[in-house]
This record gives C-alpha cells, sequence and structure tokens, in this order.
C-alpha cells in the first residue's frame, strides 16, 4: 500500500464525511439564524427558543436523508472492503 493510495482513501473518507456533516449542520444553522433574527426583532431572549426548532429541524433531516447517507456510508464501506486484495497486494 503506498501513501498516495492512503492520501486518496483518506481524501474520499474526509469528503464523505463533509457531506453528511453538511447535510445535517446547514438546515440546524439556518434555523438557527432565522430564530435568532426573530429574537433580536422582538427582543425575545428565551434560550429554549433557538434550541428547540434547532432540533426539529436535525431530527427532520435525519429521519427524510437518513436513508440517503446510510446508503452513502454503507457504499463507501462495501467498496473499501471490496478493494482490500487490490490494496494489499
Amino acid at each position: 500500500m503506498t501513501p498516495e493510495t492512503v492520501l486518496t482513501i483518506m481524501q474520499q473518507t474526509l469528503h464523505i464525511i463533509t457531506l453528511l456533516i453538511a447535510v445535517i449542520l446547514i438546515p440546524a444553522l439556518l434555523v438557527g439564524l432565522l430564530v435568532s433574527m426573530f429574537q433580536a426583532a422582538t427582543s425575545i431572549n428565551e434560550q429554549t427558543l433557538s434550541f428547540i426548532p434547532k432540533l426539529l429541524i436535525t431530527i427532520a433531516v435525519l429521519v427524510f436523508a437518513g436513508p440517503w447517507m446510510l446508503s452513502l456510508i454503507t457504499g463507501y464501506a462495501t467498496r473499501i472492503f471490496e478493494d482490500i486484495p487490490f490494496l494489499i497486494g
């Protein structure tokens, strides 16, 4: 296994991790931004007002995008395991 192969595998892994994290974090960040703009406009300083919508949107994203995320992870793991003979020798 050459260093280039290891770097390629790490690059693919980081790409998949970044994609999976972005799918979860971007909607939560957008909802947090909207809630904080609402809080600034109405002068409401309740901490749970920003936490609950972010929690709900994160759960909704996991429900809707969960199967796609799982298939992405399992496909990558299957590809890695199938490539082991080629990576070793």
